[in-house]
């Protein structure tokens, strides 16, 4: 039998002298393997120093705890990768930033998240938790109110904008040499810090956070309030693109009046709104959380009754960890991580999460896109449907993953396991990406103009548009009544706006010298409708549903991998085992995630925005191209997160003491009604009080 590890809690085996009790405390109940716990001082009140207020010990309660903890992850959501995607168009036109800028802001988040999650797990694992989290949330309340500062301290966003419809004129001014200078683009570096600040505020909601619900609830219940807390982190970005788009539809200086539309593209939006009420409402959430106790009443007991699944290593150097003193200094770090690199299990853990961070990444930031390219769909449109399968299916996998494992009350071989189908049948459904749809023909790039076939240079320009003069600058796409797509309303040689159609607001063009021939019916030649052309593909159903099945499936396997994590490692190594696993899941996936699915697709790219001479953004891609390259991506990086959980689990060695069957209980005697007894002797338990100042009922 193993020896048995000092237990930071009081318990007695025996007959129990309640002499040894205040007469004003009723004595605690007894558990079912007749081990009593003692209550030695008030260190599990809740309140803020001397100041703990019997009306709030209510709260004193792990579901509050989750209740607080969802409020701000679900607010670091809606800030973080909400409102941050929303916004970046506003910002760049409003302050003049290029594309590489605004990169470098969003990134600001995960290099100050790489910076801090090694000394915040580490020392705020063996410290004070709830103050740890707290102050991360003062920090990312402080971050948001820093983002927001450039719209109060710059002059007022006025735009004398000329009139310009875009059709064929003879007489045209370059955008380019309107271009005014970047006298605002020194703001990027406040973005930057209020991006940073971000990072540092959100370093402990995801390490310190996740250890403090485990820590103070039963085992078996842990993955459950797990899956709600990040279930609400999910939530989080999707009310924070309904909210961010609804405030860009307010003008930024919402004390003027403007004859701009948000359809212009002009116009900038009231971005700084979100992150005004998204700071204040973390302030305001920031004060319960800094007001609970180390420990919660009871949690004593779970800790008791808690089987340990810490790999085993061949030296049996991870005894270490079991020590009260392990991890006080900065002289163990060095030791800790050490033991964290010998832990086969942990380090493929990692890897797979890696894998798995990369393709959410990539997803999340390019899935609309792909949606849009595919099927001629509004950038709006896009994004809705992909809102409406993140949600239900990012949410509910996130949530039903922690459920099953509380419901089957997996061991840590068996989570590994059920993390290692799911990336199966997700890699099957991702074959998806075989079916594409096809280009929308559109006049010089995918197809000729059918008006004439008489080239002057350029693929855009020929002897229909050439007196039009019209400029690559401006891009503004219509469908000809032939089902050709034109660069813009000039490029089909369109001269007048006939009118405005009631039902969509579209406008429809006249007299436009390229739309002839072909397909175009009786009394609509020379018409055209303002946007991009339908597609007739009908291809949507199916990948939206197989696409669901990718996500969710993606998203089931999230919080059992957590779970995996917090228990094949030592219980001192929690928190910064965590801390590791984040900075290797930045560092390799989320970082350059978007970087490797944007440069993937950059690939099939067709025609590119012409910024005054400078290449832009992608304009049209090759549906095709697409498909192919993303399809390759998604099998390489689902391939690598299969095998990584398929080594975790052959190479997971688990303790003499834990229990082989995946059925049976991680908690040391008790089911899930804390009513059962288990089948594992306290035989080892000392029989004498052994008291700390820390333990309360």
């Amino acid at each position: 039998s193993p020896p048995c590890r000092a237990n930071p809690f009081s318990v007695y085996s025996g007959p129990l002298d309640r002499s040894i009790y205040s007469t004003t405390r009723p004595a605690p109940a007894e558990t079912p393997l007749s081990l009593t716990f003692i209550p030695t001082d008030s260190a599990g009140m809740c309140g803020w120093g001397a100041l703990t207020p019997r009306v709030i010990q209510t709260f004193n309660t792990p579901r509050w705890v989750l209740f607080f903890l969802c409020v701000a992850s679900f607010l670091q959501g809606m800030i973080i990768n909400g409102f941050i995607n929303t916004v970046v168009t506003s910002i760049e036109r409003r302050f003049d930033l290029r594309s590489y800028q605004t990169g470098l802001i969003a990134s600001s988040y995960d290099i100050a998240a790489c910076v801090c999650l090694a000394f915040v797990s580490y020392f705020g694992g063996t410290g004070h938790k709830p103050r740890w989290l707290g102050s991360g949330v003062l920090v990312m309340a402080l971050g948001s109110l820093v983002f927001a500062l450039p719209h109060f301290t710059t002059p007022p966003y006025q735009v004398s904008m000329p009139e310009r419809t875009g059709v064929c004129t003879g007489n045209r001014t370059s955008p380019c040499h309107e271009r005014e200078g970047g006298g605002l683009s020194s703001y990027r570096f406040v973005f930057m810090l209020g991006q940073f600040l971000h990072g540092v505020g959100a370093t402990p909601l995801y390490t310190l956070g996740v250890t403090y619900l485990d820590e103070n609830v039963k085992s078996s219940y842990a993955p459950v309030y797990i899956g709600i807390f990040y279930t609400a982190a999910i939530v989080g970005p999707a009310a924070g693109y309904l909210l961010g788009g609804y405030f860009l539809n307010i003008y930024t200086e919402i004390h003027m009046m403007t004859e701009l539309t948000p359809e212009n593209p002009l116009w900038v939006g009231a971005w700084w709104i979100g992150f005004l009420a998204g700071g204040a409402a973390a302030l305001v959430v920031a004060l319960p959380i800094l007001g609970y106790p180390r420990q919660l009443p009871g949690s004593q007991k779970y800790v008791a009754m808690r089987v340990s699944e810490a790999h085993q290593l061949k030296d049996g150097s991870q005894a270490s960890a079991s020590d009260p003193q392990f991890g006080k200094s900065v002289k163990d770090m060095p030791r800790s991580v050490l033991l964290l690199l010998k832990n086969p299990p942990f380090l493929f853990l990692c890897l797979a999460g890696a894998t798995e961070a990369t393709l959410i990444a990539g997803m999340s930031t390019f899935g609309p896109k792909f949606l849009e390219s595919q099927f001629s769909l509004s950038a709006s449109e896009a994004a809705t449907w992909f809102g409406y399968m993140v949600v239900p299916a990012g949410g509910g996998g996130t949530f039903l993953g922690g459920y099953i494992v509380k419901k089957l009350n997996l061991r840590c071989r068996g989570i590994v396991r059920f993390c290692m189908v799911c990336a199966v049948i997700s890699l099957l459904a991702i074959f998806i990406f075989l079916i594409h749809c096809p280009n929308v023909p559109m006049a010089g790039v995918t197809s000729p103009y059918r008006a004439n076939l008489s080239w002057l240079g350029d693929n855009l320009m020929v002897s229909c548009n050439a007196d039009c003069h019209c400029l690559r600058e401006l891009y503004n796409p219509v469908c000809g009544a032939d089902g050709v797509m034109y660069y813009s309303p000039c490029h089909a040689g369109c001269s007048t706006i006939n009118h405005t159609e009631v039902s969509t607001g579209r406008q429809v063009y006249s007299g436009c010298s390229c739309v002839v021939g072909g397909n175009v019916t009786s009394g609509q030649e020379g018409l055209a409708l303002d946007g991009k052309c339908t597609s007739s593909c009908s291809h949507m159903p199916a990948f939206l549903t197989f696409l669901f099945i990718v996500i969710f499936f993606t998203f089931l396997c999230s919080i059992p991998a957590l779970t995996a994590t917090l228990r094949c490692v030592p219980d001192s190594q929690r928190s910064f085992g965590l801390g590791i696993q984040w900075i290797v899941v930045r560092s390799l996936g989320g970082i350059p995630g978007p970087i490797a699915f944007g440069s993937v697709i950059d690939i099939s790219c067709l025609l590119w925005q012409d910024q005054c001479g400078e290449q832009g953004s992608c304009y049209l891609y090759q549906n095709s191209a697409m498909s192919r390259y993303t399809l390759i991506a998604g099998i390489i990086y689902k391939v690598l997160g299969t095998l990584f959980f398929l080594l975790a689990s052959v190479l997971y060695k688990p303790p003499p003491e834990s229990p082989q069957s995946s059925c049976e209980s991680t908690d040391h005697g008790a089911g899930d009604s804390g009513g059962e007894t288990g089948d594992h002797s306290i035989k080892d338990l000392p029989p004498k009080i052994i008291t700390n100042v820390h333990a309360r009922l």
